[in-house]
C-alpha cells in the first residue's frame, strides 16, 4: 500500500503530461482533415482537453478527493457532449429515452460543479466531509447513465464508422465502468477501495491513445485479431482461469483444513498434467480443441488469409524430396486446408474413367478396383458439386449429394477412411478428382467448408493445366522437331533424285564405257550412305550434326562433294594445304553439298563452279562461286534464308535455310554477296582448328585443277 500510495502522484504526473501532449496534438491537425475523420472534432478536442483538467485535478489534489470528483463533472460533461455529437445527427436524431438521460445527466454534471465549486470556494477543504458522499453519488449516476448512451450509440453506430471512433467510446465505458466499480465497493463495504482509487490515474492513461489513433489516417476497415493473437490470447486467458481456480482451491483447502488442503492439490496437480499430457499425446485431441476454438470463438472456420499462403505455397513449391510431384503436392494442399491426414488424387485414365495416379499420406494399401467410372465423372463435372460421402452414406439430401445419378462406387461408399470427394474444375472441364480423409475429429461440412473446397479445387486446377500444357507442350515440340528434320530430309532426298536420274539418262549413253561405270559405282555408293545418314537423322535420339566438332581437314571434304557432283558438273576445287576447321566433318560437307548444288542450279551447263578454301583472319573461309543468274540485294535480305521459300518449282526452299542453321550451330556463319546476271559467292565461316599454324602457313592454294 506504501508503494501504491508513492507510486499514484507519479501516474498522476505522467496521465497529465500524456493527455496535454494529446491536446496540443489534436489543436494542431488540421481542421478539415479532422472533419473527414470524425462527426464531432470539436468535442473530442474538448473532452481530451476537460480529462486533462481533471488530471491536473488529480496531481494537485489526488485520486479520490473531493476536489477531484467535481473537476469529474466536467469530463464526463465534455465525454458525454461527445457521445451525442458523433452517434447521433439531425438526420439520425437520437431516440427520445436517450435524449432524456443526456440531458438529465448534462444538467447533473453541471449542478453537481457549481455546487461543489462554490462550496470549496466559501468553505475550504472544510466542505470536503459533507460534499464527497453527494459526489460520489452523482458519478455514479453520470457512469451509469454513460454506460447506457455508449451501449445505444454502439448499438446503432453504422458500418461506416471508422473503428478508431469505437474505441473511444470504448475508453469512456471503461474509465466509466471502472469509477464505478470504485464507489459501489465504497458504498458497500463502507470502506475505500485504496488500491483502485490509486491505480485511477494509470486507467485514465490508457485511454488516451484512443484519441490519437481516431485523427489518424487509420482504421477505416474492422481491426479484428488474427487467428494466432487470438488463440493464444484464449491461451494466456486459460493459464490465468487456472492460476485462479488454484489460489481459489487453495484457499478453500486452508479454511477447511490440511488434509483436504493436501487432497485438493493432488487433484489439481494430476487434472493438469492429465490435460496437458493429453493434449501434447493425442492428435485427436488437439484436433478437438481447434474444432472447438473455431466453432465457437471465431466467425469464419478458416483464416484465410495463413490459409491461402499456405495452400499457394504448397503447391507452387513442396517442402520435401515426395512435393516435387506436383500432382502430390495439389492432394497434399487440399488436406491441408480441411485438416485431413492424406488424399488421393485421381486422373483420367487411357480406357476412360479416373484412377488413382497419386496418393499423399493414404493409409493402407489401394485395392484393383479403386476409381471412378466414366458416368460418374460427367455427373461431377456437370454438376461441379462436392460430394459429402458421410450424406451419401445415410442418403441424405441437399447439396451435398445430386442423387443415385452420382453413381459413386462402392469401394469408396465402403471405405469410412473417404471423406469428401472434390471435383478439380479448370473451364468447366474435370481434370482430376481429389478424395480426402477423414479427419481426426470428423464433423459434417457447412457452406464455409464447399466454398473453400471449391475455390482450392479451381486454383490447384490452374496449376494442374499449366503442368499439362507444358507437358503437351513439350511434345508439339518433338513433333515439330521431327517435322523440321523430315523437311530437311525431304530436301536432300530430292536433290539425291536428281542426281541419280541425271545418272541414270548418263547411263544410257555411256554405259559402256569402263571410266562412267566406275564413277556411277562410286556415286552410287555416295548416294547410299547419304541415304543411310538420312534414316538416321529421322531418329528422335539423332543429336545433330554439330553436337561433336573436332578437327576437321577441309580437303578432302571438298574433294568428296567434288566427286558426288561430278555427274552434274565438273568443279574446281582449290584449298589451302593442311586447312584444318573446328567443325563436324559431315555438317561441313551438308553446308558445301547445298551451296554447290545452288549454284548448279542457278548456271548455264558451260558455265564453271568454284570451291576455294583459305584461311583469313583466324577463321576458315569457304567461297562457293558461280556465274549463274544472281539474286537481288532484297531478296538476299528478306527471302534468302527463310524457310519454304524458292525460286525454284520444285523447290522446297529449305537449303539455304539448313546450311545457315548448321554453320550457325557450329559457330560460323554464311555470307553472301550478289548481283543480278553477274553470279553470286557463298562465303561459309567456320572457326580455325588451329589459328597460330593458319598464321605461320603461306597463302600456297593447291591447284586440284576440274575435278
Amino acid at each position: 500500500m506504501n508503494a501504491l500510495a508513492t507510486l499514484s502522484p507519479i501516474l498522476s504526473v505522467v496521465a497529465l503530461a500524456g493527455f496535454a501532449g494529446v491536446t496540443l496534438w489534436l489543436l494542431m491537425r488540421p481542421r478539415a482533415r479532422m472533419a473527414a475523420l470524425m462527426p464531432a472534432p470539436r468535442w473530442q478536442v474538448a473532452a481530451a482537453a476537460a480529462t486533462t483538467l481533471w488530471c491536473a485535478a488529480l496531481t494537485i489534489f489526488s485520486p479520490g478527493t473531493s476536489e477531484a470528483l467535481v473537476v469529474q463533472m466536467i469530463r464526463d460533461g465534455a465525454m458525454l457532449g461527445w457521445l451525442g455529437a458523433t452517434f447521433w445527427s439531425p438526420r439520425a436524431p437520437m431516440p427520445r429515452p436517450l435524449r432524456l438521460i443526456l440531458r438529465m445527466l448534462a444538467t447533473i454534471c453541471l449542478l453537481a460543479f457549481l455546487l461543489g465549486a462554490a462550496a470549496h470556494l466559501r468553505a475550504g477543504a472544510g466542505a470536503a466531509p459533507w460534499m464527497k458522499p453527494t459526489l460520489t453519488f452523482t458519478a455514479m449516476i453520470v457512469a451509469i447513465g454513460g454506460l447506457l448512451i455508449i451501449d445505444g450509440a454502439v448499438r446503432r453506430a453504422s458500418g461506416g464508422l471508422r473503428m478508431p471512433v469505437l474505441a473511444v467510446a470504448g475508453g469512456f465505458a471503461m474509465l466509466w465502468a471502472y469509477e464505478l466499480n470504485v464507489q459501489l465497493i465504497g458504498a458497500l463495504t463502507g470502506a475505500k477501495a485504496s488500491t483502485l482509487i490509486a491505480l485511477l490515474p494509470a486507467v485514465a492513461l490508457l485511454t488516451a491513445p484512443t484519441h490519437v489513433v481516431a485523427a489518424m489516417d487509420i482504421g477505416r476497415e474492422r481491426m479484428r485479431l488474427s487467428r494466432t493473437a487470438a488463440t493464444r490470447s484464449l491461451i494466456l486467458l486459460g493459464a490465468a482461469a487456472y492460476l485462479i481456480l488454484i489460489a481459489l482451491t487453495g484457499a478453500v483447502a486452508r479454511a477447511v483444513g490440511s488434509d483436504y488442503a493436501e487432497l485438493a492439490q493432488a487433484i489439481s496437480l494430476a487434472v493438469a498434467l492429465g490435460a496437458g499430457g493429453l493434449m501434447l499425446a493425442s492428435a485427436r485431441s488437439r484436433a478437438w480443441a481447434a474444432v472447438m476454438i473455431s466453432k465457437h470463438f471465431f466467425e469464419h472456420r478458416y483464416d484465410y488469409r495463413a490459409e491461402w499462403m499456405r495452400f499457394t505455397a504448397t503447391l507452387a513449391q513442396g517442402d520435401g524430396d515426395d512435393d516435387r510431384n506436383l500432382y502430390r503436392r495439389v492432394a497434399k494442399a487440399l488436406a491441408q486446408l480441411t485438416g485431413s491426414p492424406g488424399a488421393l488424387l485421381m486422373l483420367p485414365g487411357a480406357s476412360g474413367g479416373f484412377r488413382v495416379a497419386e496418393q499423399w499420406h493414404w493409409p493402407g494399401g489401394l485395392g484393383e478396383e479403386t476409381g471412378l467410372s466414366l458416368r460418374s465423372a460427367f455427373m461431377l463435372q456437370e454438376t461441379r458439386h462436392i460430394v459429402d460421402l458421410d450424406a451419401e452414406r445415410r442418403g441424405a439430401s441437399g447439396e451435398n449429394r445430386v442423387g443415385e445419378d452420382l453413381a459413386i462406387p462402392e469401394w469408396l461408399i465402403a471405405d469410412t477412411r473417404a471423406w469428401v470427394v472434390v471435383p478439380v474444375l479448370h473451364f468447366q472441364r474435370m481434370i482430376a478428382i481429389v478424395v480426402l480423409h477423414r479427419p481426426a475429429v470428423s464433423r459434417a461440412l457447412d457452406w464455409e467448408d464447399l466454398d473453400v473446397l471449391r475455390i482450392a479445387g479451381q486454383q490447384a486446377a490452374s496449376y494442374l493445366a499449366e503442368s499439362q500444357s507444358q507437358q503437351a507442350l513439350s511434345e508439339a515440340r518433338r513433333f515439330d522437331e521431327f517435322n523440321r528434320r523430315f523437311a530437311f530430309i525431304m530436301h536432300d532426298i530430292k536433290n539425291l533424285a536428281s542426281q541419280l536420274s541425271l545418272l541414270a539418262r548418263n547411263a544410257e549413253r555411256h554405259a559402256d564405257k569402263p571410266e562412267f561405270r566406275a564413277d556411277m559405282t562410286q556415286t552410287l555408293k555416295i548416294s547410299a550412305g547419304r541415304l543411310s545418314d538420312l534414316l538416321v537423322r529421322l531418329s528422335p535420339r539423332e543429336r545433330g550434326r554439330a553436337a561433336e566438332p573436332g578437327r576437321t581437314l577441309v580437303e578432302p571434304v571438298l574433294n568428296e562433294v567434288a566427286a558426288e557432283m561430278r555427274p552434274r558438273r565438273a568443279l574446281f576445287v582449290g584449298c589451302q594445304a593442311g586447312l584444318s576447321a573446328w567443325a563436324e566433318a559431315g555438317a561441313v560437307r551438308q553446308i558445301v553439298q547445298h551451296l554447290v548444288a545452288n549454284a548448279i542450279d542457278a548456271s548455264a551447263p558451260d558455265t564453271p563452279v568454284q570451291v576455294v578454301a583459305v584461311a583469313e583472319q583466324g577463321r576458315v573461309r569457304i567461297d562457293v562461286i558461280d556465274q549463274g543468274c544472281g539474286m537481288t540485294r532484297a531478296f538476299i535480305r528478306d527471302e534468302l534464308f527463310k524457310p519454304f521459300v524458292s525460286t525454284k518449282e520444285s523447290g522446297f526452299g529449305l537449303g539455304a535455310f539448313e546450311a545457315l542453321q548448321i554453320a550457325q550451330a557450329m559457330g560460323g556463319a554464311i555470307e553472301v554477296a550478289s548481283e543480278p546476271g553477274k553470279g553470286s559467292n557463298f562465303t561459309l565461316w567456320l572457326p580455325l582448328a588451329d589459328a597460330r599454324g593458319a598464321a605461320a602457313s603461306d597463302a600456297r592454294v593447291t591447284k586440284a585443277g576440274m575435278t
